[in-house]
């Protein structure tokens, strides 16, 4: 077959097979034959660069973005809307635009809690995607949108300018899903789905927004060259045939009819699978649209509508506390059920100890309820004139309740922690961390498997591991008796680790891949570690007051020292192979950018710690050098301006050897 039909017959098929998938929810092409041609196409437009175009499937995740966000004009401005916050309002809106234009039609929408967008399409393909901004002028996330699926990147007809306004926004069950990852990575926590997908959005890496798997509703046409519509309904069936996902709309004769299906909506929020911050009513006509005009801020042909958070009165009738994945503790409100935005509500968040103290929340209390962002239910204030006798005030444990270990309070915050090394709570976080790549660096055991291992009842605790025959992991769910064995091995092989990756596979708080390597070359033996005290831990170099306490609290705990134990008997390394630290790079700090010849960015900081240097992520008045690769960016940019000297690979080799 022709190189160049099979490249077409290949784009073809996988752009309607990923129609089905994203848009229809019906897909005829299996997983496997879709990777496999999505590979086939890859591999001929390597070998056939030249016939690359930008709406080829494999350009959904393109290259980054060099230099921050150009800027974008857009040539209709995407306007704002007014809102309202009552029904009063609402038909206050409905008589101006009477008086103006007579009896009209609405169009009524959820109003999806997003990221507004415009999409930019030439001759049928996409072009360009741009932020709203500040209506007139956006931010170039055109890499960026190619990666949500929804999009299509080649439209059906092709006009010869089409721009189309949407919400990007990150489905419910995404962002649950990603702050479990990012709670698993010690990762700070999205506030709301609205926040994770605007940060996902303006990534600079592609790559990263590709993972957080956002979505978009398409609500608008901004602009169609040759093409005449008379009412937005009309505008969104014909987005809706050229394969846009398209925001859920309803036609209303009556401003009674739009208050209703307004109503309506509120009550069936949580059916969608993204947030609302409201409902949208729209002149259909666009003749009336014309007529009508807009404001120096808003169209007059339309409004928001606000719904206001709704507050009920329920009864505390137990505080529990629940120990996260982190060790946090967070304590819950048992309440009695009510009906909040939607749903019945039996549980309210209570945060940490600090809001019980200032909330005085007590067990028996009467209290104002209502969802923090239309999400999650919390208490706002405690009625105190129906408090009954006897209700005393609240306090978290001072022992986990799951493993009994000690709880301490984080430094920098208000949270609670259990700081058990085998706490059953806290075992998938633990084992992660402890298989990841920078700690005991077991390949192939990621979050999925190591769950799938605690389900199956095969590891407790994290020195378990090394008592995992590869017959058992084999019946594991997607795991056969090639991946179980690779799997043994690299278990097998993690044995063999220097100290240094041991300690920070632990997990003791403030202790990271610095203060490990240092800690491992300085005591050699973890059982010369063990036996240290805290005032000679904080002779050494990087090792302040609270992580010295923190050492000793870790290791005079009952459940670490039956971790060592295990590991002990299990035959992993307790002993540091590192050379010992010398110190001719000391008092210097080193940043590193681009893309080294010799060794990897990675391994050239060891080696500048292992001679006493430090090693930053970002430029400063106080750093003392920048190593410059190739494709070095804003670092070495950024250190020409403060006058910071800069070395090639070549010296800092030469630097290193002397």
């Amino acid at each position: 077959m022709d190189i160049k039909q099979e490249i077409k017959e290949l784009r073809e098929e996988l752009t309607r097979a990923n129609y089905e998938y994203y848009m229809l929810d019906a897909p005829t092409m299996s997983d496997y034959d879709f990777d496999h041609k999505l590979r086939r196409l890859e591999e001929l437009e390597v070998a056939y660069p030249e016939l690359i175009t930008p709406d080829s499937p494999t350009q959904r995740v393109g290259g980054a973005v060099a230099e921050g966000f150009r800027e974008v004009i857009h040539p209709v401005p995407l306007e704002s809307l007014q809102d309202v916050f009552s029904m009063e309002e609402l038909k206050e809106f409905d008589q101006r635009v009477m008086e103006a234009a007579g009896q009209l039609v609405y169009d009524v929408e959820p109003k999806v809690d997003g990221l507004s967008v415009a999409l930019e399409y030439e001759n049928g393909v996409f072009v360009r995607g741009a932020t709203r901004g500040d209506g007139r002028v956006g931010e170039d996330v055109t890499q960026n949108l190619r990666t949500i699926h929804s999009i299509p990147l080649r439209l059906p007809e092709a006009l010869p300018r089409l721009i189309v306004r949407g919400e990007v926004y990150m489905p419910k069950s995404v962002f649950h899903q990603l702050n479990e990852e990012r709670e698993l990575s010690g990762k700070p926590l999205f506030a709301n789905p609205r926040n994770a997908a605007a940060g996902s959005l303006r990534q600079l890496d592609p790559k990263v927004a590709a993972k957080r798997r956002l979505n978009i509703q398409v609500f608008n046409i901004q602009l169609a060259e040759g093409k005449e519509f008379s009412t937005h309904t009309e505008t969104l069936e014909y987005l809706e045939s050229q394969h846009f996902r398209v925001i859920p709309h309803t036609l209303c004769r009556t401003i009674q009819e739009a208050s209703e299906r307004i109503m309506a909506i509120g009550d069936g929020r949580e059916d969608f699978d993204f947030d609302i911050d409201g409902a949208v009513v729209k002149v259909n006509s666009l003749s009336d649209r014309e007529l009508l005009g807009s404001t120096a801020k808003f169209p007059r042909w339309a409004a928001a509508y606000k719904y206001p958070p709704e507050k009920k009165t329920s009864k505390v009738v137990d505080i529990v506390v629940q120990v996260g994945r982190t060790g946090v503790l967070t304590p819950k409100a048992v309440i009695e059920p009510v009906r909040l935005a939607g749903t019945t509500v039996t549980n309210a968040t209570l945060h940490n100890q600090d809001f019980i103290t200032e909330k005085d929340v007590r067990i028996g209390d009467t209290v104002l309820v209502q969802k923090a962002g239309e999400i999650i239910p919390e208490i706002v204030s405690v009625l105190k004139e129906h408090r009954p006798e006897g209700a005393v005030p609240y306090f978290l444990p001072e022992r986990c309740p799951v493993c009994g270990a000690a709880v301490v309070r984080d430094e920098d915050g208000a949270a609670l922690r259990c700081t058990g090394a085998e706490c059953p709570a806290q075992l998938l976080r633990h084992i992660v961390h402890f298989a990841s790549r920078d700690a005991m660096d077991i390949e192939g055991l990621g979050p999925a498997n190591v769950e799938n291992l605690i389900q199956a009842e095969l590891i407790k605790t994290p020195g378990d591991l090394y008592s995992l025959q590869a017959a058992d992991v084999a019946k594991l769910e997607r795991m056969g008796k090639r991946s179980a064995q690779n799997l043994i091995d690299a278990i097998e092989k993690s044995r063999h680790n220097d100290l240094s990756r041991l300690l920070y596979a632990f997990g003791i708080r403030q202790v990271g891949q610095r203060a490990a390597q240092t800690l491992a070359r300085q005591f050699g033996t973890l059982d010369a570690l063990i036996e240290t005290d805290e005032e000679t831990l904080t002779e050494v170099e990087d090792i302040g007051e609270i992580t010295a306490k923190n050492i000793v609290e870790w290791f005079s705990s009952q459940q670490s020292r039956h971790l060592i134990e295990t590991l002990k008997a299990a035959g992993v390394n307790m002993e540091s192979t590192a050379e010992p630290v010398g110190d001719g790079l000391a008092g210097l700090t080193f940043v590193l950018t681009g893309e080294l010849s010799t060794m990897t960015r990675k391994e050239a900081g060891e080696r500048i710690q292992m001679l006493g240097g430090k090693v930053s992520g970002s430029v400063s008045k106080k750093t003392s050098y920048v190593v410059a690769g190739e494709a070095a960016g804003s670092k070495l940019r950024k250190a020409q301006e403060l006058g910071v000297p800069v070395l090639d690979e070549e010296e800092l080799l030469a630097m290193l050897e002397k």
